[in-house]
């Protein structure tokens, strides 16, 4: 070994003990090993700035735009619902986890699921522990289908084309990616489903509520609420939310009240008054099946931009004694009330009916203008943007779906470069109205973006260093056992996978790309055959909550222990590196 390979591998060394001890954030680590390997003389300046220049972080970058925008719209949100209102098919929701998955960055995806789990497990009487860790681990398989599934797969395909061969194309994993997803959902719904086990994760107490909001939605005529009664459609089981009663418009025009009790049936066109706190009465926007009273006037108050205000109203307001409808509250103050809280009485009724009174608290609509008209207006005591959820906007989740399907075309069929197709989609979603641009700047995980650009660089500052090459020859005789391409794709993904469980994805396939390449070059196999080799066992982290940021994410969520993790994850690593090393070597050897 050279004097430039001991320091580097000094350095990685110190570093992988900080990353294990979990002080520190990844970027941070990851920086210092390439500051002190630039300031060491090990490496060049180029090879230290290589990650900024690299198009990888701007492409996870402007994927992170346009999951953002997913989300602002709701896109997908309903469909968890839908997925688990169907006997709550554990197959159907990680099958289509990973299809979304292999386009949706896997991260904001857990992020906008698997509340939506939560909920639906409380609603249902269900552990939400049986579906938030197939949840995580199918959002890793999925991201393993196509080379934007998951921002290591960029990682990867940069450090080879900075190699001298050819970056891996947006299908061009699928060959492999594909079988791994599949079998690993079939092993995850059949042998996995048994060794889930049930957590509790804890619930909110109704009573030690500092404030409720009061809610009316109506029963909509094509969902599946109307015709069950209030059990089966799971209305007093919702989070946070309480049904307080049912009022039903008869043939001779009158209004009559009925209890919310479990065996009240729901009839199409019935009101549904729900009391929660501010968060959770938002989220019922969200349920399969209902309505909101105001939604002619919440379609015309969504929009880019859009927050959700609480407003309270003044002792001499016009609006006192005058109801919504009366008092023409979305002509007049230009936004929608979703909700209103009472403190010393309940409510009852649709909102626009209510009379209102001084020191009630409106949940309003509006864009940016409402709090700037109406903070100061003799109307309102108080005017504050609410700190909490606001309406997806989905009259513009159209634009979303043709973006992620523009873009993966463009890119597939090599139309345009990736990063080119990525950030035109980007640009799209913003120019629509989907999110606005404070939106998008938010939507970017850039501790992610910045995690990919120094990992980059200390990928190439450990080929430059002459480490890789060293340590190369210690895997090579793996060769020498006669195994072959299987031999060598196995322990290179097999080196992958335990650098994945100590450190990070990212930081595990920064160091072994340099390491699969020399190794490729020394025994003459395909750069290619390595870098999906590297790619795989980077992604696939099954074993342990730390491996991957979607498992932390389920973590808490719910109530894990670490071992549950590798109980259930280690039948599907174990699928998942034989099926890989069946077919990369056949694929690209």
């Amino acid at each position: 070994m050279t004097t430039d390979s001991i320091v580097a591998l000094a350095v990685l060394a110190v570093a992988a003990v900080v990353l294990v001890l979990d002080r520190f954030q990844p970027v941070l680590v990851l920086a210092g090993a390439v500051g002190a390997l630039l300031f060491g003389g090990v490496i060049e300046s180029d090879t230290a700035l290589s990650g900024l220049s690299s198009p990888a972080p701007a492409t996870i970058a402007a994927l992170y735009v346009i999951a953002g925008a997913a989300t602002a719209t709701g896109t997908f949100a309903s469909i968890v619902d839908r997925l688990l209102d169907r006997g709550g098919s554990l197959f159907a929701l990680t099958a289509t986890t990973a299809g979304l998955s292999s386009v949706v960055p896997n991260t904001p995806l857990v992020a906008m699921f698997a509340p939506r789990v939560v909920r639906w497990s409380q609603r249902n009487g269900a552990s939400a522990s049986r579906y938030l860790l197939p949840l995580s681990f199918a959002s890793i398989l999925g991201g393993v289908v196509t080379l934007i599934g998951t921002s290591t797969n960029l990682v990867v395909s940069d450090l080879l084309e900075q190699s001298g061969a050819e970056p891996l194309e947006v299908l061009e994993i699928t060959v492999v990616g594909l079988p791994v997803a599949v079998i690993g959902v079939l092993v995850l719904s059949t042998l996995g489903a048994r060794l889930l086990p049930e957590r509790s994760t804890g619930s909110r107490d109704l009573t030690r509520r500092a404030r409720e909001f009061q809610m009316a939605a109506r029963v909509d005529p094509d969902g599946p609420l109307a015709g069950s009664s209030i059990a089966e459609s799971g209305l007093r089981s919702l989070d946070g939310v309480f049904l307080a009663m049912i009022e039903r418009s008869t043939a001779s025009g009158r209004v009559i009240s009925l209890p919310a009790s479990p065996d009240t049936m729901l009839e199409a066109g019935d009101v549904c008054c729900f009391v929660g706190d501010a968060g959770d009465v938002i989220d019922l926007h969200d349920v399969d099946g209902l309505v909101s009273v105001e939604r002619k006037h919440l379609l015309d108050a969504e929009g880019p931009g859009t927050l959700v205000y609480e407003a309270v109203v003044a002792p001499g307001s016009r609006l006192v004694g005058a109801s919504l409808r009366s008092a023409d509250f979305r002509s007049r103050y230009g936004g929608a009330v979703i909700a209103i809280h009472r403190s010393d009485a309940p409510l009852g009724g649709q909102l626009g009916r209510i009379a209102l009174r001084g020191g009630d608290v409106l949940l309003v609509l509006g864009d940016e203008r409402f709090g700037q008209q109406w903070r100061s207006d003799a109307d309102f005591s108080l005017v504050a943007a609410h700190d909490g959820p606001s309406l997806p906007r989905r009259q513009r989740s159209w634009l979303v779906v043709a973006a992620f399907v523009g873009l993966v075309l463009a890119a597939a069929t090599g139309l345009v470069p990736l990063f080119e197709a990525a950030a035109a989609a980007a640009v799209v979603v913003v120019a629509g109205g989907a999110l606005t641009m404070r939106e998008a700047w938010r939507a970017i995980n850039l501790d992610v973006v910045l995690t990919m650009a120094v990992a980059i660089s200390l990928g190439g500052a450990i080929a430059a260093s002459g480490l890789a090459a060293d340590i190369a020859s210690v895997v090579e005789r793996v060769s020498s056992l006669g195994l072959g391409d299987v031999g060598i794709v196995v322990a290179v993904m097999l080196a992958t996978l335990v650098l994945t469980e100590l450190l990070t994805n990212t930081a595990a396939a920064a160091l072994m790309m340099p390491v699969a390449l020399s190794v490729g070059v020394d025994v003459g196999a395909p750069p290619q055959m390595l870098a999906v080799a590297v790619l795989i066992g980077a992604s696939c982290s099954f074993l342990s909550p730390v491996g991957y940021q979607t498992n932390l994410m389920v973590f808490g969520l719910g109530g894990y222990r670490f071992g549950d993790f590798a109980r259930v994850g280690a039948p599907l690593t174990v699928s998942t590196l034989v099926t890989a090393a069946l077919i990369i070597p056949s694929a690209f050897g």
